[in-house]
């Protein structure tokens, strides 16, 4: 037999394609999604998402960036300030004169908000002021200088501080230099895209109106005197040295704060209404009498609460109030108040249109129609009224053609008074607890006071007292024109702080000139008395 025939080797087996290295994928790829190849889109960030992080990284980095290095210390004439850009979605500018309070200024819209401190006086400088007055005609360019100076400074400061601090945060939070980066430009766009804003929007004349809060003895001393605003319209210059001025005034008093001194060619009109019963705000009228120099106090009524006999004798201060008193009768003010009131000193009580000529003014006035405490009657409401204001206007109508025109007419309710339009050139009121300033079809002002008592004791009860009211009205002197006012609230514990707002009337324009009824150009002092002066376009035939 032959041998057995071998059996051939196998073959090798076919090799395999080589695996893609697992090492080039993150850690956390091979761990979690074995399967999910580098590139896909499974689980990338959404773009808005990172967007919205990178703007709050910018936003909060260039905030804290302005906080620890974006302010500078200057000099603005005799005052050491610290001047620092906030954010603020409002804008405007806020001078801080620590103790006396705040200067608020509408001076532009922008995100941000520029605070000036002022720390202290030098007092070389503002000794040389007070013993040198002739050198404060110069302090205007000086002043001007000086905060140009000083916001240029402070706008390279801002610039960096924002870029330092958004690229800081960048880095902490994203660790790329790229994305770092992206922050620190984003952020210098913004703060130029602000600085934009407030270049367009930049108004010189809010000077002219600022908001006080802070003290009440300091606020007629540092806003300043309304017939120079009125009258000088060189504003930026002449206006922020005055300012400076005052503050230098305010300052250099070591033990009280100065007196307020009148400009002798303007009138002060102190105009107040619904006391309703409440006994602070004598005190509050006679402040303000003494602090602004008060001429003449018009109250627009309902100074009781319910007008019984028992509550006259809340009425005795207004002797001793240091200036004349013209009251009207409101609709919580009974027969026997006006009885009372018209035997008081110093008091004069108008009613039924009749007028009387107070410190230079001819003031007409008429009582409120209803008695709304007596419900044995039943009001009567706006008919009553409007039927109230048509006999008032006949009333200032024989006035005018008695050659004695009234200046100012007083009611107590608003809705009396419109019916006084194209009659009187500024019709007062109240009854509202609340301010409207308006200019009514035939040229006539509307000015209506908020309560003065804060709404009376009653108004205690509620969870927060509402605040005091009142107004300074400056007229001129020689035409007895409402030039400017001063709308003046109270708020806090023992009434120790306000807020004292400069307004203008809307007619006045840069040359110092006003607009009255009808077109016409008039100084800033208004047209002169006279039917021809106060007529207006449109007026009906019965109208002067």
């Amino acid at each position: 037999m032959g041998r057995a025939r071998e059996a051939p080797d196998p073959a090798p087996p076919p090799e395999r394609a080589p695996r893609a290295p697992l090492a080039r994928l993150p850690r956390h790829h091979r761990s979690r999604h074995p399967h999910h190849l580098p590139g896909t889109p499974a689980h990338a960030p959404r773009p808005w998402a990172r967007a919205l992080g990178l703007v709050a990284v910018v936003v909060a980095g260039a905030w804290l960036g302005l906080l620890v290095v974006g302010s500078v210390h200057t000099s603005i004439g005799p005052m050491d300030t610290h001047m620092t850009l906030r954010p603020d979605l409002s804008g405007g500018t806020k001078i801080n004169v620590s103790p006396l309070g705040a200067l608020e200024l509408d001076s532009h819209t922008a995100p941000v908000r520029l605070d000036v401190d002022i720390d202290q006086l030098d007092p070389v400088r503002s000794r040389a002021l007070v013993e040198h007055p002739e050198r404060l005609a110069g302090l205007g360019d000086e002043v001007a200088r000086d905060v140009a100076g000083g916001t240029a400074e402070l706008a390279v400061r801002s610039c960096a501080a924002v870029v330092l601090g958004a690229t800081t945060l960048g880095l902490a939070v994203y660790r790329r230099p790229r994305r770092a980066l992206a922050a620190g430009g984003l952020a210098l766009a913004l703060l130029a895209a602000s600085g934009a804003s407030a270049l367009v929007t930049w108004n010189p004349k809010s000077v002219l109106e600022p908001r006080f809060s802070g003290l009440l003895a300091g606020a007629p001393s540092l806003v300043g005197d309304a017939r120079s605003i009125v009258t000088d319209f060189d504003v930026y210059q002449k206006e922020l040295a005055r300012l400076v001025t005052n503050v230098t005034k305010l300052y250099d008093a070591t033990s009280s704060l100065p007196t307020f001194q009148p400009n002798p060619l303007t009138m002060r009109v102190l105009h107040v209404s619904d006391i309703h019963l409440n006994p602070a705000s004598w005190h509050v009228i006679g402040s303000l009498v003494e602090q602004y120099g008060i001429d003449v106090i018009i109250d627009s009524g309902d100074t009781m609460d319910h007008g019984y006999p028992a509550e006259n004798r809340f009425l005795d201060p207004v002797a001793d109030l240091g200036a004349p008193y013209v009251w009207v009768r409101g609709n919580h003010d009974s027969r026997a108040t006006q009885a009372y009131l018209k035997r008081l000193r110093n008091s004069h009580v108008l009613d039924g249109g009749e007028a009387v000529t107070v410190a230079g003014l001819r003031i007409a006035g008429h009582g409120d129609p209803q008695y709304t405490p007596d419900r044995s009657v039943r009001a009567e409401g706006d008919p009553a009224e409007r039927m109230m204001g048509i006999r008032f206007a006949s009333a200032l109508r024989d006035e005018t053609r008695a050659g004695t025109p009234a200046d100012i007419a007083v009611v107590h309710n608003p809705v009396a008074a419109r019916e006084t339009d194209g009659t009187v050139p500024l019709v007062l009121a109240g009854h509202l607890h609340r301010r409207v300033d308006e200019v009514m079809e035939h040229g006539t002002r509307l000015k209506v006071e908020g309560s003065t008592g804060g709404g009376g004791l009653r108004a205690l009860q509620n969870d927060k007292p509402e605040k005091v009211r009142a107004s300074v009205l400056y007229l001129d002197r020689e035409t007895r024109r409402l030039q400017a006012w001063d709308e003046i609230t109270l708020g806090g514990l023992g009434l120790t702080t306000a807020e004292v707002a400069r307004h203008l009337p809307a007619e006045a324009t840069t040359d110092g000139r006003e607009h009255g009824p009808g077109g016409r150009e008039h100084g800033p002092g208004g047209p002169g008395p006279g039917p021809s002066a106060q007529r207006s376009a449109g007026a009906s035939p019965g109208r002067p």
